[in-house]
């Protein structure tokens, strides 16, 4: 799923900045009776994806035949229904959460409980888009649309459809109804079936130019220093989801820390070694913030260096790790001693 932080859910998100073209493609393909019902809005995670497809949604089921761009005011009532997953016309397929995670959830309720957002957080998703919930789309689209409005579906993201659901979305596709558009979000639509791929309009979303994801980054976390802005920026390539969550995570003091123990190669510490391993292979957030902090630095390393096949050997070695483990339950804490080891020895 598109990346979600704290206060800016991109159901809940009425600003959307970087994307302007994309914005006016979309209404003029509207204005002009010429809007594709099927989208795939592509484009690395974290650079407003999903909040374009619920931005443009809202603006279908606003229903404004004066309108002259995309906006809806988030005190219109069409923007209440949709950031309170209560708009009849709108349908969202997403990962749901696994049966046990259901089950504490259901015992929150019973319970008179409301997990905070913070809880809801922590709990985890299945690996991938249940395709009975993708079969429900059909369901969906066989009722009528209210006000005989726009119907819309978003898949975030489609990415994460196995085969059988695969196919169950390629079904959709092939006779969506009349005023229904259908948005699927992908981070890598080269792995998409390539009649899926047929089937609908592309819309490739670049990632931010650096002065957004700042001018971002101060408005959403406003505490930030002018340093740590500057250091986040160079670290999340152009993504605000990434460059939120590097900051609510210190990924920058994970980044330097990370550097230490590798340019330390002559003084080599294995206990530091062992100890940032062990950090960051405590939860899966912490996991994930280590493996991405550990491809940057190969990146951002690899032109400045001598040993350039040695160093992309040691980025083909972690590709390869790190697909395994999200794969099979390995051993994070060794794997990550493993990968940094081959960098050391790159480097």
């Amino acid at each position: 799923m598109e990346t979600e932080q704290k206060g800016i859910l991109p159901k809940d998100n009425a600003y959307l900045a970087g994307h302007e073209k994309e914005e006016k493609s979309l209404f003029e393909a509207w204005k002009n009776n010429s809007l594709h019902n099927s989208w795939i809005i592509s484009g690395v995670e974290g650079i407003g994806k999903a909040t374009l497809a619920y931005k443009f949604a809202r603006f279908l089921l606003s229903g404004n035949p004066k309108a002259d761009n995309l906006d809806v005011s988030p005190s219109n009532h069409v923007f209440h229904l949709v950031s309170n997953n209560a708009h009849p016309d709108l349908k969202v397929i997403e990962r749901d959460y696994t049966d046990t995670e259901k089950r504490k959830i259901i015992k929150a309720i019973k319970s008179g409980e409301q997990l905070s957002d913070e809880e809801l957080g922590e709990l985890k998703k299945s690996a991938f888009i249940r395709v009975d919930d993708v079969r429900n789309i059909n369901e969906f689209l066989t009722k009528k649309s209210s006000l005989d409005g726009w119907r819309a579906v978003i898949v975030d993201s489609v990415d994460e459809l196995n085969n059988a659901g695969a196919n169950a979305i390629l079904k959709v596709l092939e006779e969506p109804p009349y005023k229904t558009i259908m948005l699927l979000i992908s981070h890598n639509p080269n792995k998409l079936l390539p009649t899926i791929l047929s089937r609908c309009a592309k819309l490739n979303l670049k990632p931010l130019d650096d002065n957004i994801v700042a001018s971002l980054l101060r408005r959403y976390r406003s505490e930030l220093s002018e340093k740590n802005i500057k250091s986040l920026v160079e670290i999340s390539a152009g993504s605000i989801g990434k460059a939120i969550k590097y900051a609510d995570t210190n990924a920058v003091g994970l980044y330097d820390e990370l550097s230490k123990i590798i340019y330390g190669k002559n003084n080599f510490s294995t206990a530091a070694l062992i100890d940032f391993a062990g950090k960051s292979a405590k939860d899966e957030d912490s996991y994930f913030i280590a493996k991405e902090m550990i491809l940057k630095f190969v990146s951002n390393n690899m032109k400045n260096t001598e040993n350039v096949k040695e160093l992309a050997e040691a980025w083909d070695y972690a590709i390869k790790v790190f697909d395994e483990v999200d794969r099979i339950n390995l051993d994070k804490k060794q794997i990550l001693v493993n990968i940094l080891v081959n960098i050391i020895n790159a480097i």
